[in-house]
């Protein structure tokens, strides 16, 4: 009776004391290229830490951000902050970057012309259809001497903000995702790296205008306030942000990604 009652103890101790060395999931929402591939690249090192990671691909600017305000992701990696807080405009819960990872320099990438100097009078231009990536590709325009913009027209400047266009230039507002596909039937179109790498483009080779490594577009990993002081949010930060994964970066993309950290 003493030798059950004692072995019932033991398995109700292991029982008590399992969850502590169980491991724990974490979900994170991503685009495919570069983000979930360096997801991917981190996923044995969480595992050492008892952590599987759970990536889950997206291919749109919205949905990862939906999904973690819904709660059915813990948190999500593709978005600079400028995008987050046109998000986040009028909207609760609020979503919070927790850390920034690296910069995709957007580019200016054309099937038809050389140069951006090579741009004809009336070429069609397409840009992001959202306020801080179509701002983005404006201020980059700008900054290269082709557009001049309003004073002030800020992050989210728009084609109204355009003030001088000595070449006439036709701006198209398109999905950010589909900007690759549109190639062949506009003059130029300014493609963030994720989409731009996907479809095979070198960003540092075939972009014929590009940010530089001074862009303040940090690519984050963002989540709900409670992410902040999630034990496993901090051990997803500390791998993506180790010298492994900056030599996986530099090793991989060959420039078209900076490490920010």
């Amino acid at each position: 009776m003493i030798r059950r009652l004692a072995l019932a103890a033991l398995l109700a101790l292991a029982a008590c004391s399992k969850p502590a060395t169980d491991t724990r999931t974490l979900s994170v929402a991503a685009t495919a290229i570069p983000h979930a591939e360096i997801l991917e690249h981190i996923k044995p090192v969480l595992a050492k830490e008892r952590i599987d990671l759970h990536v889950i691909v997206l291919n749109d600017f919205v949905q990862p951000n939906v999904q973690v305000a819904e709660g059915r992701v813990d948190v999500n990696y593709f978005q600079t902050k400028p995008y987050l807080d046109e998000f986040n405009r009028n909207r609760s819960p609020q979503l919070v970057t927790i850390a920034g990872i690296h910069v995709e320099p957007l580019g200016g990438y054309s099937h038809k012309w050389k140069t951006l100097a090579a741009l004809p009078d009336g070429a069609v231009v397409a840009i992001p259809n959202e306020g801080s990536n179509g701002g983005r590709a404006l201020a980059l325009l700008a900054k290269a001497g082709v557009i001049t913009l309003r004073p002030g027209a800020g992050i989210l400047a728009s084609p109204k903000d355009v003030t001088g266009n000595p070449r006439h230039l036709q701006f198209r507002e398109l999905e950010a995702a589909t900007l690759p596909r549109v190639l062949d039937q506009v003059d130029l179109a300014l493609i963030n790296t994720n989409y731009a790498l996907v479809a095979r483009l070198d960003p540092t080779r075939d972009a014929l205008v590009i940010e530089g490594k001074d862009s303040p577009y940090v690519n984050y990993v963002v989540g709900l306030e409670a992410a902040r002081r999630d034990p496993r949010v901090a051990k997803l930060v500390a791998a993506l942000r180790s010298d492994d994964v900056r030599a996986f970066i530099a090793a991989k993309y060959h420039g078209a990604i900076i490490p920010a950290f």
